[in-house]
């Protein structure tokens, strides 16, 4: 058996590698039936084809989840509308030039409508009415619809990828997958839009054929071979029915697997399953079915076993799901029972840790005496932790269904590639002193960020451009601030459509958390964590760490790492960074100076960071009065310490200056940075931090070399 599937493996493969002859052989065929005629035995063959194709494309389509696991259908329509349209050609000239197309159309002519050519005739209208005015005419609008609401909400669902990129949710390689995914359905649909107009037009042609090969027929068996009237319409008639009917029961197919394809926009699962599950999924239909086929079943003159049997069935149905609703019901609370009050979540994520919030006083509880031990565990501070209301339970219990512990997980692992933080376990605990609805992200026990989440809502933002009112709870955007409505989850399509960004709750509270973070990093950085960075450096370059330390100590390191991460520098690249304090340790141990050497040894690193989507740097300079202004007002230097004496009124004057060229070029979409000379740089980063924030303030021997730099402007 292995080597049976070895081998089907092997000539799946042979088969896909030379797919493209086999398509490249199809279209000449497709010409080739048009000009040669064929044998009737060939005919035969291709007809049957036809018909294989129709049927296993429409079986496909059942078991399709999304429209894009089936890309290639508009493609694949138009080219069986071509080979249909070609066999058509093939059969009128061998039913005019011999009146015989073969045993496959003789079989339909004759068996299928009885060698009546008035009922074939009849069928034939029929099934050319069902394809264009039913199933080709509302797969053509839905295609459309979708189509058009598919571009609409292209802004919206980039937006959305954006910020789930931003929360650490996603990585970039799943952003770029998810953008491809967009711009596939958007170029499918809008694909599917026309090519339902093939279907159409077959349908048409099929018609126009049928007329032109009776007329014909009737013509060359009168005229030409001395064929009374009545036996050259039989023959003839019967004939090209059978041909019509063998050509149009195959695009009934491929327009009904249209069809499919593009209704099942939001499916879970295969279709069978779907079906299941939607006439499953509540008994009391089923009850008032059987009710209803019962008494149609008793009522005089109408059959009664039929409707009996239905009831029934329909009966048995709906006791079945009851009782399966009951059980599952009384799991449920069972596992409900299981759970401590008051538990925050009982299983623990990677990277998270959770804890049950008790209430700090509780009436019903008895006084204990508490020893000398538990009162000093009450002194631990843990480095993160998110008090939450009882509201937001649901998103944090996977019992529950939530998987805000695996977000956390994400966000560390995201923390670690970024900006290489090693964030600690972050413990979640319940709290019913805040809204039900609120929490709290704490930074060595100090509120770092607060915010409230609506669990069966989403946040809809206006980023700019949305001109239409949307229906919803007004509110902010807790991490970054920005005004926001809470809308209900039918609401969501439309409000992606006019150009909101739509998240869940889950996602607004991954994004905040991801904000502290980055903003509270350097005080995450312990001098344990220094310790354990060192460590693990040293099993990869020892040599490096022991110059190190020989002449710095930890928590030297320690400042340098936090300063670095304080401006979102990145510091992955520890041999490099230790490399650089060992070198420049030995001259001076003042952590200013340590971490402007760090920070050139990283010029290739903070190059990239600061560089536009066309590599190049574009930044404002300084001017020469201000640099020399500022190194007059130093009293010392870097190397053994610094204190600056400038008047206030200068420093709001250069604050204000730094502010609008910064603006300048964040409405040009770039990135906000000021290039000055190396001896100032740090110095007017402390200038302007508490002041002006998500700007980069750089040195000359920060910009790696060959890399093109843009000024725009220089700050007078």
């Amino acid at each position: 058996m292995p080597d049976v599937a070895v081998n089907t493996v092997g000539l799946r493969k042979k088969v896909q590698d030379y797919s493209d002859i086999g398509v490249a052989l199809l279209m000449v065929l497709v010409i080739v039936m048009m000009v040669v005629p064929l044998p009737t035995w060939l005919i035969d063959l291709l007809l049957s084809m036809n018909i294989t194709l129709g049927v296993v494309t429409l079986l496909v389509t059942f078991y399709v989840k999304r429209a894009l696991d089936l890309s290639i259908f508009p493609t694949l329509l138009l080219i069986s509308t071509l080979f249909r349209l070609s066999l058509n050609v093939s059969t009128t000239r061998l039913i005019l030039l011999y009146g015989n197309a073969g045993e496959l159309i003789n079989a339909f002519g004759n068996f299928v409508v009885g060698g009546n050519y008035v009922v074939g005739i009849i069928m034939f209208l029929i099934l050319v009415i069902i394809q264009m005015l039913v199933i080709t005419k509302g797969a053509e609008r839905v295609a459309e619809v979708a189509a058009r609401f598919t571009l609409d909400a292209m802004p919206g669902k980039q937006m959305s990828i954006d910020a789930d990129l931003n929360s650490g949710l996603i990585d970039e390689a799943g952003a770029k997958q998810r953008r491809q995914d967009i711009q596939r359905e958007a170029d499918f649909y809008g694909a599917m839009d026309g090519a339902s107009k093939f279907v159409k037009g077959d349908a048409i042609a099929g018609l126009i054929i049928t007329t032109i090969n009776i007329v014909g027929g009737l013509s060359i068996g009168v005229f030409m071979r001395g064929m009374d009237a009545a036996g050259a319409a039989a023959h003839y008639s019967l004939l090209t029915v059978g041909d019509g009917l063998v050509g149009q029961i195959p695009a009934l197919l491929m327009s009904t697997a249209m069809g499919v394809i593009v209704t099942r926009a939001a499916a879970s699962s295969e279709l069978g399953p779907d079906l299941i599950n939607a006439f499953t999924k509540y008994p009391r239909p089923l009850y008032i079915a059987a009710a209803m086929l019962l008494f149609l079943g008793l009522l005089p003159g109408l059959p009664t076993i039929p409707f009996i049997t239905l009831a029934t069935l329909m009966g048995f149905l709906g006791y079945t799901v009851s009782r399966e609703a009951n059980v599952q019901s009384i799991a449920a609370e069972e596992m409900a029972a299981a759970l401590p009050a008051g538990a925050s979540a009982p299983a623990q994520a990677p990277g998270a840790a959770a804890s049950a919030g008790a209430a700090p006083a509780d009436s019903g509880s008895k006084s204990e005496s508490v020893s000398p031990e538990d009162v000093m565990k009450l002194l631990t501070v843990e480095p993160m932790e998110a008090e939450i209301g009882y509201a937001i339970i649901p998103l944090i219990d996977p019992a529950q269904g939530g998987d805000m512990l695996d977000r956390i997980g994400t966000i560390r692992k995201q923390m670690a590639l970024e900006m290489g933080i090693v964030v600690p376990p972050i413990r979640i605990r319940d709290n019913i002193q805040i809204k039900p609805t609120e929490y709290i992200l704490r930074v060595k026990g100090a509120e770092a960020g607060r915010g409230e989440l609506l669990p069966d809502h989403y946040l809809a933002m206006n980023t700019g451009g949305v001109e239409e009112d949307l229906i919803g709870v007004p509110t902010k955007e807790p991490a970054f601030g920005l005004p926001a409505l809470w809308i209900s989850p039918d609401l969501r399509d439309k409000a992606e459509s006019m150009g909101y960004t739509v998240v869940d709750a889950p996602s607004v509270m991954a994004t905040h958390l991801s904000e502290v973070i980055k903003k509270n990093g350097a005080e995450l950085l312990t001098r344990q964590e220094v310790q354990k960075l060192t460590d693990m450096v040293k099993e990869t370059a020892p040599a490096v760490v022991g110059e190190l330390l020989s002449s710095l100590s930890l928590g030297e390191i320690q400042k340098v790492l936090q300063n670095l991460i304080r401006e979102q520098i990145p510091i992955r690249d520890l041999v490099t960074i230790f490399e650089a304090l060992a070198d420049y340790g030995k001259m001076s141990r003042s952590v200013d100076f340590l971490t402007e050497r760090a920070r050139e040894s990283l010029s290739r690193l903070i190059s990239l960071k600061i560089q536009g989507t066309d590599g190049v740097i574009t930044a404002a300079t300084l001017s020469p009065n201000w640099e020399q202004k500022i190194l007059a007002g130093v009293d010392g230097d870097l190397t053994r310490g610094w204190q600056l004496n400038l008047d206030p009124r200068e420093v709001q004057r250069l604050i204000t200056a730094i502010s609008k060229a910064m603006e300048s070029l964040i409405v040009k979409n770039l990135p906000p940075v000021l290039l000055v000379h190396p001896d100032v740089r740090l110095i007017v980063r402390r200038l302007i931090e508490g002041s002006i924030t998500n700007i980069f303030v750089v040195s000359y021997n920060e910009i790696v070399r060959g890399v093109q730099i843009k000024t725009v402007g220089m700050v007078e």
